[in-house]
C-alpha cells in the first residue's frame, strides 16, 4: 500500500461540512461499540453484523444518511478494529490492560472507499458527491497522483490537523525494491545523550526538538488562559498552540525518516535494541526526554526502509548490552553515570559504542551470519500491510509532508 497526502484548500462552508462528516463518523463508530456492548453473549457480533448495523443507522438518522454508505461502513470498521484488537490481546494473555474498546471523543477524520468521490481529469481537484455538501476541494502537494490509475485508489480520507485539512489517497501499489549503496553491518544503541551510537564509533546527535521549542509552546499555552472562554480569540490561541506541537511532531518524524533511510540504504544488517518504551516512560523524570527522542518512531522507519532496500533488521534484547565487554565478553558493572567502558582486557570505549557492538554481535548470531533477507520469526511490521485506518496514526509512509499553511 502507498499513501499519498495533499493539503486541501477549503472555504468556510466546506470546513463546516467536513466537520459534520467527521462528527457523523464518530457517532457511527460509537454507536457500533455500544451495539457490540449491549449484544447478548450468545450472539456473535462480527464485521458483517456491524456493517448491517450502519445500514440501520442510516434509516434511523437523517444526518447519517447524508454520509456516503461506504463511509458509514468505514466508520463501523474502525469499531471492529478496536474490538478485534481487544479479542487478540485477551487470546494472547497480554499482561495489564487488554484495551477494552472505548468511546471516541476526538475523531479527526472521515474515510471514503471507492465511491462518494471522483477526481478531475487533472487529478489536482477532488469532488465529494454525498449529501454532506463538501463539494470540490483543490489539492496542494508535490506528489503527482496522475502517474497512478484511479482504479488503484482504494480509500480516500480527509484528515483534520491544526494547520488545516489534508486529503490522503491509499493506493494498491506494491512498493518496489531499491538498490543499496553498501552491504555493511551495523549495531545501533539508542539513548538520550545521543540519538544513537553505532558500532562503527559514530554518535548521532539528539536534536531535542521539544526541548528547543518548549519555551515558545509554554508561552502559547499561557496565552490560551488569558482569553475568555467561548470567545473567538481563545479558539485562535488554541490553534496557535496546537500548530507548535504539530511542527515538533513533523520535525521528529522527518528526522527519524531521514536517518532510517540512510542506515538501511548503506547496510545489509541492522541490529537495534528491542526496548520496552511504554515501561520506560513510567519513569516521570525521563518521560519527556524519552518521548521527545522518538525511539519507537525511529524503529518503525527502520523496519519500513528495511523492506525497501532488502535489509535485515534484528531486534535485540537490551539486557546486559551495556555491562558486557564487546571485546572479551566479561561483565563490567557500571552505573548510568559512568559513560566510559573500561575492561581488564584493555578495552576502553564509550559506553554506548560498547553496547552497540554487543547489539551487533547478538544480531549476527540471530541471523546466523548470513544477512540479505528478513529471517524467519523476526517481527518487522513494515507498515506496508496496514490499512489506512492504522496508517493515519502516523505520518504518511512514502510521501513527504505538505508544507502549505
Amino acid at each position: 500500500m502507498l499513501v499519498l497526502e495533499y493539503k486541501a484548500v477549503v472555504n468556510k462552508n466546506q470546513t463546516t461540512a467536513i466537520e459534520k462528516a467527521i462528527r457523523t463518523t464518530q457517532f457511527i463508530r460509537n454507536k457500533a461499540i455500544r451495539f457490540w456492548m449491549d449484544a447478548p453473549r450468545e450472539s456473535k457480533i462480527n464485521k458483517i453484523a456491524l456493517n448491517n448495523y450502519s445500514t440501520a443507522l442510516r434509516k434511523e438518522f437523517v444526518f447519517v444518511e447524508e454520509l456516503n454508505s461506504m463511509a458509514c461502513q468505514s466508520a463501523t470498521e474502525r469499531a471492529w478494529t478496536a474490538i478485534l484488537r481487544f479479542y487478540d490481546n485477551c487470546k494472547k494473555a497480554k499482561p495489564g490492560n487488554k484495551g477494552y474498546p472505548r468511546f471516541q471523543h476526538d475523531n479527526r477524520s472521515v474515510e471514503y472507499k471507492t465511491c462518494g468521490w471522483f477526481l478531475h481529469q487533472t487529478k489536482r481537484r477532488i469532488t465529494f458527491t454525498d449529501k454532506k455538501g463538501i463539494g470540490e476541494l483543490k489539492l496542494l502537494g508535490k506528489w503527482d497522483i496522475h502517474t497512478y490509475p484511479v482504479k488503484s485508489v482504494k480509500r480516500v480520507r480527509i484528515v483534520k490537523r491544526a494547520d488545516g485539512f489534508y486529503v490522503q489517497f491509499c493506493l494498491d501499489i506494491e512498493a518496489s525494491l531499491e538498490p543499496r549503496i553498501g552491504d555493511g553491518e551495523i549495531g545501533l544503541d539508542v539513548g538520550l545523550e545521543y540519538f544513537y551510537s553505532d558500532s562503527n564509533g559514530h554518535h548521532q546527535a539528539n536534536p531535542r526538538f521539544l526541548i528547543k521549542a518548549e519555551k515558545a509552546i509554554k508561552h502559547a499555552q499561557r496565552r490560551i488562559y488569558k482569553k475568555e472562554k467561548g470567545k473567538n480569540q481563545r479558539r485562535i490561541a488554541r490553534l496557535r498552540y496546537a500548530r507548535k506541537h504539530l511542527r515538533v511532531s513533523r520535525q521528529r518524524n522527518e528526522h527519524s525518516k531521514r536517518l532510517g533511510r540512510c542506515v538501511c540504504k548503506a547496510n545489509a544488517l541492522v541490529a537495534y535494541e528491542d526496548l520496552n518504551v511504554k515501561g520506560l516512560v513510567k519513569n516521570h523524570c525521563l518521560a519527556k526526554s524519552i518521548n521527545d527522542v522518538g525511539w519507537t518512531l525511529f524503529r518503525q522507519w527502520l523496519e519500513y526502509f528495511a523492506s525497501k532496500f532488502g535489509t535485515v533488521v534484528v531486534a535485540v534484547p537490551p539486557q546486559y548490552t551495556s555491562q558486557k565487554c564487546s571485546s572479551c565478553g566479561a561483565i563490567v558493572k557500571k552505573s548510568l553515570s559512568v559513560r566510559t567502558h573500561a575492561c581488564k582486557c584493555g578495552c576502553v570505549l564509550h559506553r554506548d559504542i560498547n553496547a552497540a557492538r554487543n547489539i551487533l554481535n547478538i544480531g549476527k548470531q540471530t541471523t546466523g551470519g548470513h544477512p540479505g533477507s528478513n529471517a524467519t520469526g523476526l517481527a518487522t511490521s513494515t507498515l506496508l500491510g496496514e490499512t489506512l485506518v492504522e496508517q493515519v496514526t502516523r505520518m504518511n509512509v512514502e510521501s513527504p509532508s505538505s508544507r502549505y499553511s
